[in-house]
């Protein structure tokens, strides 16, 4: 059966927050920042005033506040940011059950049924002003029979846009548009199919299959279809679920209650559950920890930080301090380490290049030593490597 899916995607999503929390911003160009104090530190968001200012994500600071010396300034504020986009998506799921979760701030709506009774235009604009008026979000919607006709879709008007692309619409509105701005289609994967003399979407549809098999792998096959207006994928309420967790648990060969050894064991258990989040490209920001004593009384314990995590010694780091603050002292007999509510890393560095704020943050201290050595003794004094071997 012909299906009609929506593809709901918020605009400039963590701005709109930031609006939403407080209404007197609406009116005011917006980012989401690192300390505003600091000179050093980059815009993570923008919204739409902003954003027509000319700044945009990864622009130092100091050169939005150049551009915008009005500009306001806020800090990132993950645990308001999920609270909205939970609210949003209960709000989703009562227009129907079939809702995909792709990201924090969008999902896929299987309307197919609904559409029955109530026309798909209007069943979108309804949709639109209720997520405006109860979480103050603004969305835009795609609406086409397939899950990447609508994610095409909903990128072409915003904000608070709504578009339809029909399959028969490909050839016209699709095939002229430069293959990087596919959905599917990131910088290297651009890079490998322009060498092959891809640059659009079009040369995308008509390409030699085996060669972009060679190239990509069967990903290769996947973008021809969706460059030709195919994909057979249902929207899949248990997609968002699938990779909920990831975690790995080991019995001790004897019960331990020697401080070392288990902060040894969790160091093991934080590496591979580190491999496997990279593997799947997902981060978190929950660590859960489970202990099970010698006599199996088991216990888990859990907490939540602000920024999203990978890395094995983050991960490690987290579970000692669950370990130091749940452990009674007894011998135990498992440890486990799982990282709760996993989601995409590329979503994550897409919102907010959260990495890329973390590393900027870290080496802000580094920074003002410099400068401050540089003040008192010379720019000279500190010069990259490079610098130093002309």
């Amino acid at each position: 059966m012909r299906r009609i899916i929506f593809h709901i995607d918020c605009n400039s999503f963590f701005a709109s927050c930031e609006m939403a929390r407080d209404p007197s911003l609406k009116e005011k160009p917006v980012v989401v920042a690192g300390d505003p104090k600091e000179r050093r530190g980059i815009v993570l968001a923008a919204n739409y005033l902003a954003k027509q200012l000319g700044i945009y994500t990864t622009m130092p600071l100091w050169e939005a506040k150049k551009r915008c010396p009005s500009l306001v300034v806020r800090k990132p504020n993950f645990s308001l940011y999920r609270a909205i986009s939970q609210q949003m998506f209960e709000r989703l799921q009562c227009v129907s059950p079939i809702l995909e979760r792709a990201s924090i701030d969008e999902g896929y709506l299987d309307v197919t049924e609904m559409a029955l009774s109530v026309h798909p235009l209007i069943l979108a604009e309804n949709i639109q002003r209720d997520l405006l008026e109860t979480a103050q979000i603004p969305v835009s919607i795609g609406i086409a029979p397939n899950k990447f006709l609508a994610k095409m879709a909903s990128e072409m008007k915003k904000p608070l846009g709504i578009t339809i692309l029909r399959k028969r619409d490909v050839p016209n509105v699709l095939w002229p548009l430069a293959v990087e701005n596919m959905h599917g289609v990131g910088k290297k994967t651009a890079k490998k199919l322009n060498a092959l003399g891809i640059v659009t979407i079009g040369d995308l549809a008509k390409a030699d299959e085996t060669t972009l098999q060679q190239t990509l792998g069967i990903y290769g096959s996947r973008l021809k279809e969706w460059a030709n207006g195919i994909d057979h994928r249902p929207v899949d309420p248990e997609e968002g679920e699938k990779r909920k967790s990831i975690g790995n648990s080991t019995t001790l060969p004897y019960d331990v209650a020697g401080k070392k050894v288990l902060l040894d064991v969790l160091h093991q258990l934080a590496d591979s559950v580190s491999k496997r989040m990279k593997q799947n490209k997902v981060v978190s920001t929950t660590v859960q920890l489970t202990i099970r004593y010698h006599n199996f009384q088991t216990i888990t314990r859990s907490k939540t930080w602000d920024n999203p995590f990978q890395e094995a010694e983050d991960i490690f780091r987290y579970a000692a301090y669950l370990l130091q603050k749940h452990w009674n002292g007894e011998p135990i007999r498992l440890l486990g380490i799982t990282a709760l509510d996993v989601f995409d890393r590329k979503e994550a560095v897409k919102q907010l290049d959260l990495f890329h704020y973390e590393e900027e943050a870290k080496n802000e201290a580094l920074w003002k030593t410099i400068e401050q050595l540089q003040k008192k003794f010379g720019t000279s004094v500190i010069q990259r490597g490079a610098e130093c071997e002309k």
